[in-house]
């Protein structure tokens, strides 16, 4: 007979019961488990590690929820390919498949990105767990790194090789494809501006064949909404205050395998200002007194850019009157009919909010205090949007960044704010290898080193060094932008230059010295520079080019004269006076040596300058590399006297201003004029004279306008120039680009006419030439050419913004002239860094 254990029989009723108990209680027989966890299948991962996922209720077992709760858990760890749960008896049993453990991680075919990018990108790591979905997600992350470079053919193949021991190696296999480039870029509702000056606007270039010099042309959806915004601004600037730019559409062209980009813009109306009115609601202040500070005029086309300015400066200029919470609003009220903008400034009291804290972000390198220092506010102040923007915009011109974005979060309480500073640093050191050539300076290379933010103080440092056909040097540089934390930049450069002599010169000049500077931006349109200059600078020059005897240099005559020949012959000549200059000189017997003042200057010996000087700049450029519109002015003054054996007042002005007329035609109007005054009983060196060319009137060589030595002008040859003290000049150019050539070439054609005139020389012109051979017989005396006549030309150019530098070339024909000038028609310069 079979005898059952108790524990058998309370067993076989426990089996008995679901059969006999009603449903509601067999759906809620589960709901209970035995807190006994088995765990198999586990090599590395610990088995209470895995129990650990599994947390019973208060009375110790585990329900259903529990358990799909930790098996969740255990998948999202990655760490499982596979889970699975079994309940026997009174067990609940996890059988886990680890997944494998990476060994390498390693990428083929790539060349346009580098493995230390990717390795960065891709989160799959040597020596972590093989997750799947992870896998495809770092090859999305991959895919995308090459979209942003314009490669959106990129197919990025991720492969799993198995190792022994549970490893795998993972490789990306990546065909990067082509890059994909904007083929086309048009316009549709332009009717005031060509597509083509609207190219010139937007930062998106079509493809050509000088693309691969860089990336403008690969497309870049953000890149393209920005452009949206930069045309939308455009035509703000220029009057057209109801602009829309609905659509920026762009379409993969299979056929060209490339994007075909096109913006619909409606341009609306162009306004004109009607009026310009100030409003307060603030009763200590008279809006009227802020009138100053606007750039709005009446009857001027509705500019966006100096209405944003005219707010700027007011409301600084309120807060600096002590209402810190003043806000200037803008209110433009249209008269569709007469196309014109009335403008309305309305002051008003601002809510009261302080700074509380300014949280710099993302600076790895730069140091904090050369951020705050752009700041004209700091923790505690009134909150001032208008100062935040300049601090915003100052620190975008220090080119530290690769984007700076200032943002305002709330604080601690309703009236204050933290601004927060998000930055993405750059790299700011440059090397940089030069090459160019021109007609005047030959072919010249330098190679120099910058940084511009040294040690992460944001000082600048340079170093270069210049060897060419006729000129070379060392220079070394230095700028502290923030002198005693002011607003002050202290500048130091320090400079060795030789040049040589060439076909414009007889004579080679060596000049060593130093200059301290201080820099000062009195507005944001306006700056000024103080400047010390030493230096010191000589003459070199060849023996057979600085005596009064003839060796046969240049084969003028077959024999040696004596000094008693020179004395009795050609001596005794007044120099003043031209009809009695003898045969071929006065008293000096001429064999092609160099000019009276250059062999003079030679004799005295090196010259010493120390000089004061400043710069007054007004600058509203709309663009300094390539500018259509805006003035720039340059007045400048330098005294030497300080010390030092040399003595003048020296001043200059340079205006240049920019319009742009129709059919993208930029025009250019050039004035210039200076001015070289004696000051004390110390002569003028001819070394201090302005010398003119090219610069002055094109169609010029080098040193070829103005006064010039002609004592020798019976041989057949005039001398060399001398220079003058008084200059002027005038030019009128019109810019214009070649409309059947994409714009990205890079390519602009010019024509003008230019005049202006240099005389006035007040060097030596006698002299007892006691350091030359045959001295004793050589009291030499000059004649030189000093007209007045005005010089004057018409010429084309082309000018180039090529990969390899700006280049121009220019052809001018001269009008006008002096009798001994040397003209030279044809001119060109130029070079790179690469």
């Amino acid at each position: 007979m079979m005898r059952l254990r108790l524990p058998g029989v309370f067993a076989l009723i426990m089996l008995a019961l679901p059969m006999t108990a009603p449903p509601r209680i067999a759906m809620a027989a589960p709901a209970a488990v035995a807190t006994l966890i088995t765990v198999e299948g586990n090599r590395r991962v610990e088995s209470d590690t895995i129990r650990s996922y599994f947390k019973p209720g208060p009375s110790g077992t585990l329900d259903a929820g529990q358990v799909d709760d930790g098996l969740k858990a255990l998948v999202e760890t990655g760490l499982f390919a596979d889970v699975k749960i079994d309940r026997q008896g009174g067990r609940l049993i996890v059988r886990v498949v680890e997944n494998p453990v990476i060994g390498r991680v390693a990428f083929e075919g790539n060349k346009k990105v580098k493995d230390e990018q990717l390795t960065a990108e891709v989160q799959s790591k040597p020596r972590g767990t093989l997750s799947r979905p992870m896998v495809q997600s770092d090859a999305q992350r991959i895919a995308e790194i090459y979209r942003r470079s314009g490669r959106y053919d990129v197919r990025v193949t991720p492969e799993i090789i198995e190792q022994p021991n549970n490893r795998v190696d993972l490789v990306f296999t990546i065909e990067e494809g082509v890059k994909t480039g904007v083929k086309s870029i048009s316009f549709v509702g332009n009717n005031a501006y060509s597509a083509a000056r609207l190219r010139d606007v937007i930062k998106t270039h079509e493809s050509n064949w000088l693309s691969f010099l860089g990336n403008n042309d690969v497309y870049d959806p953000d890149r393209v909404e920005a452009d949206r915004d930069l045309i939308r601004r455009f035509y703000l600037k220029n009057g057209y205050a109801d602009v829309q730019v609905v659509a920026a559409l762009s379409e993969y062209d299979p056929g060209q395998k490339g994007f075909l980009v096109t913006f619909q813009i409606e341009e609306g109306q162009q306004y004109r200002v009607s009026s310009v009115q100030f409003q307060s609601s603030v009763a200590a202040l008279d809006a009227n007194t802020l009138r100053g500070y606007s750039r709005v005029n009446v009857g001027a086309l509705y500019n966006v850019e100096q209405l944003e300015k005219s707010v700027e400066e007011m409301q600084i200029e309120a807060s600096r009157r002590g209402f810190a919470f003043a806000v200037v609003r803008p209110r433009g009220d249209r008269n569709l009919e007469a196309h014109t903008v009335a403008i309305v400034f309305q002051v008003d009291e601002g809510p009261r909010t302080y700074i509380e804290r300014i949280t710099i972000r993302g600076n790895t390198r730069t140091r904090d205090y050369v951020i705050r220092r752009e700041f004209d506010l700091s923790e505690g102040d009134a909150y001032n949007r208008a100062l935040v923007d300049r601090a915003e915009r100052r620190l975008k011109n220090l080119d530290f960044f690769k984007d700076v974005r200032i943002t305002a979060e709330p604080g601690s309480s309703s009236d204050r704010v933290i601004l927060v500073v998000n930055l993405e640093e750059k790299s700011t050191g440059d090397f940089s290898i030069s090459g160019g050539y021109s007609t005047t300076d030959g072919a010249l290379a330098e190679v120099s080193i910058s940084e511009r933010n040294f040690l992460g103080r944001g000082l600048y440092a340079k170093a270069a060094v210049t060897y060419g056909q006729y000129t070379r040097g060392v220079s070394l540089s230095f700028v502290e932008p923030y002198l005693l934390d002011y607003r002050v930049a202290l500048g130091l450069d320090v400079s060795y230059r030789q040049q040589l002599a060439n076909s414009y010169t007889s004579y080679g000049t060596r000049t060593i010295g130093f200059s301290p500077r201080l820099g000062f931006q009195l507005r944001e349109d306006l700056s000024l520079q103080l400047r010390y200059s030493l230096y010191r600078q000589e003459i070199t020059l060849p023996s057979y080019l600085a005596n009064c005897n003839n060796n046969n240099a240049n084969g003028l005559l077959a024999f040696n004269p004596t000094p008693a020949y020179i004395q009795s012959v050609l001596g005794g000549v007044d120099p003043t006076n031209a009809t009695s200059s003898g045969v071929y000189g006065y008293g000096c017997y001429g064999d092609g040596e160099s000019s009276l003042a250059v062999r003079k200057e030679l004799n005295d010996g090196a010259a010493l300058t120390s000089a004061l000087g400043y710069t007054l700049t007004y600058n509203t450029l709309d663009n300094t590399k390539n500018p259509t519109d805006g003035l720039l002015i340059d007045w400048r003054q330098d005294f030497a006297g300080v010390g030092g054996n040399v003595s003048y007042l020296k001043s200059a002005v340079d205006a240049k201003y920019y319009t742009p007329l129709v059919a993208d035609i930029v025009s250019v109007i050039h004035l210039q004029g200076g001015m070289l005054n004696k000051i004390g009983d110390k002569d003028l060196r001819m070394l201090d004279h302005y010398q003119m060319g090219p610069t002055l009137v094109r169609g010029f060589a080098s040193n070829g306008i103005g006064p010039r030595d002609i004592t020798y002008r019976s041989l057949g040859a005039t001398g060399d120039s001398l220079g003058g003290t008084k200059y002027w000049g005038a030019s009128a150019e019109l810019q214009m680009p070649f409309w059947f050539l994409p714009k990205e070439v890079g390519l602009k054609g010019a024509v003008y006419a230019d005049a202006g005139s240099l005389w006035g020389y007040q060097g030596p012109t006698s002299w007892a030439a006691t350091g030359e051979v045959n001295s004793a017989a050589c009291k030499c005396g000059m004649l030189y050419d000093d007209s007045k006549v005005v010089r004057s030309s018409v010429g084309v150019g082309l000018i180039w913004a090529s990969p390899f530098g700006p280049l121009r070339f220019d052809y001018a024909v001269p009008l006008s002239k002096g009798k001994y000038d040397v003209t030279q028609e044809f001119r060109f310069g130029g070079g790179t860094s690469f």
